[in-house]
């Protein structure tokens, strides 16, 4: 009787130690400020907002200036996919950083590290403060922070996460999906029967027949002028004159005739 007592209590110790676990690995995540601050895209004025491998964003202007925030704090920019914003957990050390080569692998990695000092608060200015999003095309994909190119047209997500040596400190929310610009398939070449085609092949053809009725009036001019100036007789032919009078003479008379 006593075990059969104590057993549905076993049971419940027993079901509440995954329930422990379970608010123990959360505990982290709940821990951090919430700003209510959300990623946006650049002006679509903008040249280059969205191209087959960035996209651009607006700089988070005075939104880290707060209490527990300090000018040492790493601000990072979380870029994910569009389904595997539920996935993420915010990276506990600096040496758990992920990076874009394990995007395949986790769906999401973090990169244009900066501080707080680089995103002031304050009036408007002229000066063009904008942050693009896989524009490091030199970069390879292994290194923390590495701004290397989108691998493909998206959806996209992101958020900015505050983060000292003990920890992460603060996140904004979520951005909206972004799509980026899909590569355009290469046309095929036109066929001969396009009618660019057929006029190039016009042009080329009346080119060559002008081209070769100049070659033969050329040809036909050097042999007539090579034939019409030939000598009858060479330098070394020998020739023979016949001498001949034209006029009769009269012999002259013999002396002493009378």
């Amino acid at each position: 009787m006593p075990g059969w007592a104590m057993g549905p209590r076993g049971g419940q110790s027993g079901l509440l130690m995954p329930l422990l676990l379970l608010l123990t690995q959360v505990q982290p995540q709940e821990g951090l400020e919430r700003i209510s601050y959300t990623p946006q895209l650049s002006s679509p004025t903008l040249a280059g907002r969205l191209t087959q491998s960035t996209f651009t964003l607006e700089q988070p202007l005075g939104q880290f200036h707060r209490p527990n925030i300090s000018d040492y704090d790493s601000i990072w920019l979380v870029v994910a996919h569009g389904n595997a914003t539920q996935n993420f957990r915010a990276p506990q050390r600096t040496a758990d950083i992920p990076t874009p080569a394990d995007f395949h692998r986790k769906g999401y990695y973090l990169t244009l590290m900066a501080h707080r000092g680089l995103y002031p608060a304050g009036p408007a200015s002229s000066q063009l403060r904008v942050l693009r999003v896989g524009n490091d095309t030199s970069s390879p994909p292994q290194p923390q922070g590495c701004n290397h190119p989108l691998p493909g047209s998206g959806p996209y997500r992101v958020k900015f996460l505050v983060m000292n040596d003990e920890g992460p400190v603060a996140e904004t929310e979520w951005s909206s999906k972004t799509y980026l610009q899909p590569a355009q398939a290469l046309r095929a070449a036109p066929g001969p029967q396009s009618a660019g085609t057929v006029v190039i092949i016009a042009i080329l053809s009346v080119l060559l027949a002008v081209l070769l009725v100049s070659l033969l009036s050329v040809l036909i001019y050097t042999c007539f002028d090579s034939c019409r100036s030939t000598s009858i007789s060479g330098p070394g032919e020998p020739a023979s004159v016949r001498t001949y009078t034209t006029h009769h003479t009269i012999s002259p008379p013999a002396e002493g005739r009378s």
